[in-house]
């Protein structure tokens, strides 16, 4: 097996052994176990836990990315359009592992930001990054005359991604996803209005 090969193996199957289990609930042996690769081939790869943590959040951000290009950048959509399918994949991300695993993004949060200043601030960035394309959102949704322009976009913008955030951990410990159900609900009847 090529270096590349086996590194791409330990990623995403670490990546989804972090997701079902959390970040201190896989350990390194664990992880290997799960790509079945040698011992000695995760320090050959990462030269820490904490590096691996950042690499799969990468990783899993880069998926995220995707959804957000297809849900809030979709231009051929009307904003508020966009927003709506933007909550429907987060729900729908749920739903097909049973409501175990919720985001990884979110998970990270409660998880690892005590332990790993690198990981927390990675966290802060991707965070950053989602809250602006959904700033982006709302500024069209003003100029398609879809909400108030007096709305305070950034605001409103940091709010989706905050309680969106909240309702997939609750969703997660409820094994429902009504808690998002209920979100969408107040986003678009109360807040969007």
């Amino acid at each position: 097996m090529s270096k590349s090969f086996l590194r791409e193996k330990i990623l995403c199957a670490g990546l989804q052994l972090v997701h079902r289990r959390g970040f201190a609930g896989a350990s390194v042996r664990d992880i290997i176990e799960a790509a079945g690769v040698p011992q000695g081939s995760f320090t050959n790869h990462f030269t820490s836990k904490e590096a691996f943590g950042l690499e799969i959040l990468e990783l899993y951000f880069a998926r995220s990315r995707e959804a957000i290009a297809g849900t809030l950048l979709d231009e051929t959509r009307a904003p508020l359009a966009r927003l709506r399918a933007y909550v429907e994949a987060s729900k729908g991300a749920l739903l097909q592992s049973d409501m175990r695993n919720g985001c990884l993004l979110g998970n990270f949060t409660a998880e690892a930001c005590d332990h790993s200043e690198l990981i927390r601030l990675r966290l802060v960035e991707i965070f950053e990054e989602i809250r602006l394309a959904i700033a982006q959102t709302l500024k069209a949704a003003v100029i398609a005359g879809e909400i108030s322009a007096t709305l305070d976009r950034e605001a409103v913008a940091g709010f989706i991604v905050s309680s969106l955030q909240g309702a997939i951990l609750v969703a997660k410990a409820q094994r429902s996803v009504e808690p998002i159900t209920v979100y969408s609900q107040v986003l678009f009847t109360t807040v969007l209005k």
